[in-house]
């Protein structure tokens, strides 16, 4: 499968970034838990140059917590601060605000010597689509400040949210970037949702997460869908539909249901929590 998607949208985004990128004392990056690099838009280190830097492993109910922890020693390895989050249900949010406050100590040392006090720290909330930016806010905020949604492409334009006077934030649509060096990272972007679905083969797509999860995580789809295992990936999308009974006209079985099924499940955690990459150097 070949995985693209860079709508016009995405170019604006990158450029009004760019032309933020000086109003801004820190960059708070997003990532998806279940894949920390593959998330990670290359595009926003250039843009992020020179500037502090904190990197939310957000989702990270949905992933494995022994990777999360080492995902969160492989960022603090390259100088990052890092966190792990769950926007949605809140867990990691109250701890945010000290450690923004840490991520900025030079420059709010900085401001002191020059006589400049309580200037709330700028910060943007940067992102691939569908990692969680908007909900994040929200959940930082307390209110609903951003709108949210679960199919990427929700946030269009850039949106500035006071949270107190210590904090401003700088809410911004998530960016995607032209082009995918390596297929394998354009697929499990697409497994996470951050590719819209209309453009995939569903049961494509669906049949490379069967074949993942039988190898790395063997025993998970058999529980799950009370089915026997098979090597054969097309089969096991067979046996989900025969199991969930979705079924087509002349009692053939709707793969394609049971592939959308199947996506469905992992991307909301009823699988259990599955990472789909470990850092090289564990």
């Amino acid at each position: 499968m070949h995985f693209q998607w860079y709508p016009g949208h995405m170019t604006k985004a990158r450029r009004m970034m760019q032309e933020n990128i000086k109003l801004i004392d820190l960059i708070i990056e997003l990532v998806d838990a279940r894949v920390p690099l593959s998330s990670r838009n290359p595009d926003i280190d250039e843009l992020g140059k020179n500037k502090a830097r904190l990197i939310l492993l957000n989702k990270a109910d949905l992933a494995e917590d022994r990777r999360n922890d080492e995902w969160l020693e492989y960022f603090k390895e390259k100088g990052y601060s890092a966190v792990k989050v769950n926007s949605r249900k809140g867990g990691g949010i109250k701890s945010i605000q000290n450690v923004i406050q840490e991520a900025c100590k030079e420059k709010m040392e900085r401001d002191r010597k020059r006589g400049i006090l309580n200037r709330p720290v700028r910060a943007m909330v940067v992102g691939i689509p569908n990692v969680g930016k908007s909900t994040f806010i929200n959940s930082l905020a307390g209110k609903a400040c951003a709108k949210t949604g679960n199919k990427p492409g929700v946030t269009k334009g850039k949106q500035w949210i006071r949270l107190d006077k210590n904090v401003e934030l700088l809410d911004t649509p998530g960016i995607l970037w032209p082009k995918f060096e390596d297929q394998a990272v354009g697929l499990k972007l697409a497994f996470i949702g951050s590719i819209k679905d209309e453009i995939l083969q569903t049961e494509e797509l669906a049949s490379e997460l069967v074949d993942f999860i039988n190898r790395s995580y063997p025993g998970v789809l058999e529980e799950k869908y009370a089915i026997e295992h098979s090597d054969d990936k097309f089969e096991v999308l067979e046996k989900i539909a025969q199991s969930r009974h979705c079924l087509v006209r002349g009692n053939e079985f709707d793969t394609e249901k049971a592939a959308a099924i199947l996506l469905d499940d992992f991307r909301n955690g009823r699988l259990g929590r599955i990472t789909l990459e470990v850092p090289e150097a564990v």
